[in-house]
């Protein structure tokens, strides 16, 4: 007979710093991926196609794993999350990418934590930041003027100022809809949660998209190989496991 394992509150560093190293890498290498995929896929849709097939496939395994049914308010509170998070955080970044690199882009969107602090603050009345938190946010944000500043990357790669602002933009959505969500009416199960927020903000993101006239000019034949395998990476990694991890 096995004997069983002595049950502990805390996981092996190593297995948490592992964790944190594979949701680091995922995270990071879907910036490349959605910069590939948007090259022959329109943005929203694109994003919003990701996030519907990863969400309804998430929503069948956490209800199949015995998940109760969500409630009218849950997903009207997902609906809101999805917005933020998907609508504008993963919407305006995949517009973004198609004038601005990945590489670029992923050091704009680490604004998050800046947001999210001043927010806290600003919007529900948070701890005042001290002396040391308000040099950073100093820091942080000057650092992302020079970034985006004309010539800064050198000669050859200029940043496009409206890119930024949309990644700016996303950023400051992100950061609302990840406050948001610590305090909405979602299900118990996390991972159903994350689903229905994945499949309301992808259909919003479809929306979207066919408001803009984006299915209008999408062919099927004329999407690359390198961009849909960008898009099946994106679905399963990037959705699956890095949206439910950072949730």
């Amino acid at each position: 007979m096995r004997e069983s394992l002595p049950q502990t509150g805390t996981p092996p560093r190593w297995q948490v710093a592992m964790a944190f190293g594979a949701v680091y890498l995922i995270w990071g290498s879907t910036y490349l991926g959605i910069r590939l995929a948007v090259e022959t896929i329109p943005p929203f849709s694109m994003a919003g196609s990701r996030a519907l097939a990863a969400g309804a496939l998430l929503y069948a395994w956490a209800r199949g794993r015995g998940a109760a049914r969500p409630e009218r308010i849950h997903w009207r509170e997902a609906a809101i999350v999805g917005g933020f998070l998907l609508l504008g955080g993963n919407g305006l970044l995949s517009w973004a990418e198609q004038q601005v690199p990945s590489g670029v882009s992923a050091l704009i969107i680490g604004s998050v934590p800046l947001w999210m602090v001043l927010l806290e603050w600003l919007w529900h009345s948070g701890p005042r930041p001290t002396v040391g938190i308000v040099f950073g946010l100093v820091v942080g944000f000057a650092g992302l003027g020079f970034l985006v500043a004309p010539g800064n990357l050198g000669d050859r790669t200029q940043v496009s100022f409206s890119g930024a602002v949309t990644l700016l933009l996303a950023a400051f959505f992100w950061a609302i809809g990840s406050l948001y969500s610590r305090r909405a009416r979602l299900p118990a199960s996390q991972l159903l949660g994350a689903a229905m927020e994945m499949i309301a903000g992808g259909a919003l993101l479809l929306v979207v998209g066919a408001a803009l006239g984006e299915w209008r000019h999408f062919a099927f034949a004329r999407v690359t190989m390198h961009s849909a395998i960008a898009w099946i990476y994106l679905t399963t990694f990037g959705s699956l496991v890095g949206f439910t991890a950072y949730v």
